[in-house]
C-alpha cells in the first residue's frame, strides 16, 4: 500500500519545523544553538524530540525496531495527529465501533472530520460485514478498541485481521488495556501490513497515567508522517527521565498485573452475589461493566459514600451499567463492604 495515497495534500508538501536538536544529535562541549539559558542543568536543555534512548528501551521490551515507535502525549496525541494527517476535513470519514472510546468522536469533531458509528453485536464484538460496509470512498481510518472501552472485553482477533486485510485505509487498534489480556495483542502483526497502526500506553498496567505517554506502533512511512506533523518537543526531559526508570521495574509491572486479575476475578465473584446486580461482564481489563437495577441511583449513592465509580448507563448498549476500575485490595473490599450495606 502506497500510503502517501491516503495523506491529505497539504500534509505531503508539509516541510516540517526543524529544532536545534534534530540538526545535530551527539556529544558536544559547548551548546550554543537553541539560545537555552546556561544555568539549571539538566533542565535548561530541550530534550530529544525523537526520544531515541526511550524507544531503543520500548523496543527491546517489545520486540519491535525502534523505528516503528511514536511516542505522545498519551495516545490521544497520536489519534489526533493520525486524524489530522489522513482526513480532509468536510470531505472525508472514520467508522469506529459503538460503544467504545471518546476520543476518537471528539478528535474527529475538532477535525471537522465525520464519524460514523457500527453497533457492536449484542456479545460486545465487532459485526464485520455492517463495519466494512460502513466505508466509502472517503473512508481512510477505522478505529478499533481491544480490549474495549467501556466493555472490557477484546475483540476477535479473527475479526480485526479481516478488517485490515480488507480496508483500503488505516486500521488503528487502539491497545490501551492490552497487558491485561496477553497473547491477543496486533502488535506481532505490524510487519504484515502496512496499514495497521497500534497503540499502547504507560497509563494503565504501568500506573504512569501521571506523565501522558502513549506509544504508536506502525511502518516506518507512518511513523514519519507523525514525527512530521508532531510538536517539536512534544515530550518533556521529565516524562522521558521517568519512563526510562520505570523501565527498569519490568518485573514490578508483571506483578501488579498478576494482582489486579486476581481482584478482578475476586471483584466479579463478589459482586455477582448482590442482589441488584444483574450481570457483570466479562473483562480482559482493569475495569469491570456491571449492569444492575437502579444503576443511577447506586452510582449516587456511591459518591455520597466517597467511592467514585463511573456510570455509564445511557452509552450504547450499557443501558443501566457501570464501570467499575479494579483498585487495591482494600480500595475493593470498601467498595464491596458498602454495597453490601444497601441490602
Amino acid at each position: 500500500m502506497d500510503i502517501n495515497q491516503l495523506l491529505r495534500k497539504n500534509i505531503q508538501d508539509l516541510k516540517p519545523y526543524s529544532s536545534a536538536r534534530d540538526e545535530y544529535t551527539g556529544e558536544a562541549m559547548v551548546f550554543l544553538d537553541a539560545n537555552e539559558n546556561p544555568f539549571n542543568q539538566p533542565y535548561n536543555r530541550y530534550p530529544d524530540p525523537l526520544q531515541r534512548a526511550l524507544k531503543e528501551k520500548i523496543a527491546d521490551l517489545k520486540k519491535v525496531d525502534s523505528n516503528t515507535i511514536f511516542l505522545g502525549n498519551g495516545s490521544d496525541e497520536p489519534i489526533d495527529l493520525l486524524i489530522r494527517a489522513f482526513c480532509e476535513p468536510g470531505k472525508d470519514n472514520i467508522v469506529t465501533m459503538n460503544p467504545t472510546y471518546g476520543m476518537y468522536q471528539v478528535a474527529a469533531d475538532i477535525s471537522g472530520v465525520e464519524i460514523r458509528k457500527v453497533s457492536l453485536t449484542s456479545e460486545f464484538q465487532l459485526d464485520t460485514t455492517a463495519l466494512l460496509a460502513a466505508t466509502d470512498e472517503n473512508t481512510k481510518l477505522i478505529f478499533l478498541c481491544s480490549p474495549n472501552n467501556p466493555t472490557g472485553n477484546s475483540l476477535n482477533k479473527e475479526d480485526m485481521l479481516k478488517i485490515v486485510e480488507t480496508f483500503k485505509g488505516l486500521l488503528i487498534v487502539d491497545e490501551a488495556y492490552i497487558d491485561f489480556a496477553p497473547g491477543k495483542s496486533l502488535l506481532p502483526e505490524l510487519g504484515s501490513f502496512d496499514n495497521l497502526v497500534v497503540l499502547q500506553t504507560f497509563s494503565k498496567a504501568w500506573g504512569m497515567a501521571g506523565i501522558r505517554l502513549g506509544m504508536a506502533f506502525a511502518s516506518v512511512q507512518i511513523i514519519g508522517i507523525l514525527n512530521k506533523i508532531k510538536y517539536p518537543y512534544n515530550l518533556n526531559i521529565l516524562t522521558q527521565q521517568k519512563a526510562l526508570e520505570l523501565l527498569d521495574q519490568h518485573e514490578q509491572v508483571i506483578d501488579w498485573v498478576k494482582l489486579l486479575i486476581a481482584e478482578r476475578d475476586e471483584m466479579t465473584t463478589e459482586l455477582q452475589k448482590l442482589p441488584f446486580v444483574v450481570e457483570v461482564y466479562p473483562s480482559d481489563a482493569n475495569f469491570l461493566l456491571v449492569r444492575m437495577y437502579d444503576a443511577r441511583g447506586i452510582y449516587e449513592y456511591l459518591v455520597e459514600e466517597g467511592i467514585i465509580v463511573r456510570d455509564r448507563s445511557k452509552v450504547h448498549l450499557c443501558d443501566d451499567s457501570l464501570r467499575i476500575t479494579v483498585g487495591s485490595k482494600e480500595e475493593n473490599i470498601t467498595l464491596l463492604t458498602t454495597l453490601k450495606n444497601l441490602i
